[in-house]
C-alpha cells in the first residue's frame, strides 16, 4: 500500500505511535538509577556496572545500522511487530540474570531490537500530511523522550517494590501489550527501496556523501547524546552519596524533572513547519552550553541540579527534533535510510558518553563529568558556526 492509497493519519494513531516509542526506547534506561543496587547484587564494580548503559547504547547503534534500513524493504507493520517480540525478549532475558554476563547479553538483544522506535518515528513522517509533519514527528519523539527519561523513574518506584528484576518483567509484559496495540492500530504499508539489503546499507554512505546537511546534523546529534549520557549516566552515583544518599525510587524520580524537555519536542515541530529549523538549532546549542553551568554545582546544590537538569533536556531535545525534521526533509523516499545513519552516529555519541563517565567520574568525580559536558557543547557550537549555510538545512 502506497502513501496516497492510505487513510489520514488520526490523533490516536499519533498518541499510540509516541507511546510506543517510548516504551520501546526506555528498555535501554531501566538500569540507570539501579546501576549502584545492581553492582551490590552482581558483586561487581562501577567501571564493569557501567558496561550495561555502554552495551546498551552500542547494540542500539548496531540495530539503528543494521536493523532500521529494512523499513525501506519489508511491510512496515509487521517488522515493527517482530522487532518489539523480540526486544522483549531480550528484557526477560535479563530479568533472569544471575550473572553480569547474562545481564549483558539481555540488554544486547533488547538494544538491539528496540530501535523499532526508530523504523516507527519515520513510518509517522510517511504517514503524516507535508503540513503537519514537524507537529506529528514532534509529539512522537515526545514520547520517544518521555520514555528515555521516566524509565527512571518506573525503574525505581518498581524496584522499591521488590527486586530489580521484577522491573525487567514488568517492562517485557508492557512492550508486548504495546505491540497487540500496534498490530490493531496501525495500517500495513510498503515502500520497496528497489535495493537489495547491502545496497541499501551502502547507501547510507552515499546519502552521507551527497548530503551536507545530512553530516552536520548527524555530528550535532552525536555531540548532544553524548552531553546527555555523560550526565545520566553517573547521576545515579552521585545522588546515593552524601550529600543526597537518596534510594532508588527517588533517584528515580529526577526523570520526572527531566521530562520537562518534552516541551521542547512540540516547540521544534512547530519552527520545523514555519521553516525556522536552524534558529532552534543555535537556541538548542546555546541552552546545551549553559546548562553545564548550574550542573557544575549540582554536588551541593539540589536548586542548581534541578535548573540543569531542565535546561539540558530542553536543550537535547529541542536539538534533536530539529534534526530529524530537516533530514526527513531531504529525500523522503529514502526516510528509514536517513533515519538509521542519524540515529546510529546520535547512539555512537551517546555509548561514547557513557563510556568516558565510567572513567572519568571515578578519577575526577562529578567536575570532570561537568567540564567535559561543557567542552563537548563548546565544540557543538563552533562546528555549527563553521558550518556553510548548504550544510544547516534547506530551510530555516
Amino acid at each position: 500500500m502506497n502513501n496516497s492509497a492510505l487513510p489520514a493519519l488520526q490523533r490516536w494513531q499519533v498518541l499510540l505511535m509516541a507511546l510506543a516509542t517510548g516504551v520501546a526506547v526506555a528498555s535501554n534506561y531501566y538500569a540507570q538509577p539501579l546501576l549502584h543496587t545492581m553492582a551490590g547484587q552482581l558483586d561487581t564494580s562501577f567501571e564493569r556496572i557501567g558496561l550495561v548503559v555502554t552495551v546498551a547504547q552500542l547494540s542500539y547503534a548496531a540495530g539503528l545500522l543494521l536493523l532500521v534500513p529494512l523499513g525501506d524493504l519489508f511491510e512496515r507493520r509487521r517488522l515493527i511487530v517482530v522487532m518489539s517480540l523480540l526486544s522483549a525478549s531480550g528484557l526477560a532475558i535479563s530479568a533472569c540474570s544471575g550473572t553480569l554476563a547474562m545481564l549483558l547479553v539481555g540488554t544486547a538483544i533488547t538494544g538491539l531490537f528496540s530501535v523499532v522506535a526508530q523504523v516507527l518515528v519515520p513510518f509517522a513522517a510517511t504517514l503524516a500530511s507535508p503540513a503537519e509533519r514537524g507537529r506529528v514527528v514532534g509529539t512522537v519523539m515526545a514520547g520517544l523522550l518521555l520514555g528515555i527519561l521516566l524509565a527512571r523513574t518506573v525503574a525505581g518506584a518498581v524496584s522499591s517494590l521488590g527486586d530489580w528484576r521484577w522491573v525487567y518483567w514488568f517492562a517485557a509484559g508492557l512492550l508486548v501489550l504495546t505491540t497487540v496495540a500496534l498490530q490493531r492500530g496501525l495500517p500495513r504499508y510498503r515502500q520497496d527501496a528497489g535495493l537489495r539489503y547491502f545496497a541499501l546499507l551502502r547507501s547510507i554512505g552515499q546519502l552521507f556523501a551527497s548530503e551536507p546537511a545530512f553530516r552536520l546534523r548527524t555530528l550535532l546529534g552525536a555531540c548532544s547524546f553524548a552531553m546527555f549520557a555523560l550526565f545520566w549516566t553517573p547521576l545515579a552515583f552521585l545522588l546515593a552519596q552524601p550529600p543526597y544518599q537518596y534510594s532508588d525510587a527517588t533517584i528515580g524520580l529526577f526523570g520526572l524533572v527531566g521530562a520537562a524537555g518534552t516541551l521542547a519536542a512540540g516547540l521544534a515541530g512547530r519552527m520545523a513547519d514555519r521553516g525556522q529549523a536552524n534558529r532552534a538549532t543555535l537556541i538548542a546549542l546555546l541552552l546545551l552550553l549553559l546548562s553545564w553551568m548550574p550542573l557544575l554545582l549540582a554536588s551541593r546544590s539540589l536548586a542548581a541540579l534541578l535548573l540543569g537538569v531542565v535546561a539540558l533536556d530542553l536543550a537535547a531535545q529541542l536539538l534533536h527534533v530539529s534534526n530529524q525534521n530537516v533530514i526527513y526533509a531531504l529525500q523522503p523516499q529514502a526516510r528509514n535510510r536517513l533515519n538509521a545513519g542519524y540515529m546510529t552516529g546520535y547512539f555512537m555519541g551517546g555509548s561514547l558518553g557513557s563510556l568516558a563517565s565510567a572513567q572519568l567520574y571515578p578519577a575526577f568525580g562529578w567536575t570532570g563529568i561537568c567540564v567535559a559536558g561543557a567542552g563537548i557543547a563548546t565544540a557543538a557550537l563552533l562546528t555549527w558556526y563553521r558550518s556553510g549555510s548548504s550544510a544547516r538545512s534547506p530551510a530555516g
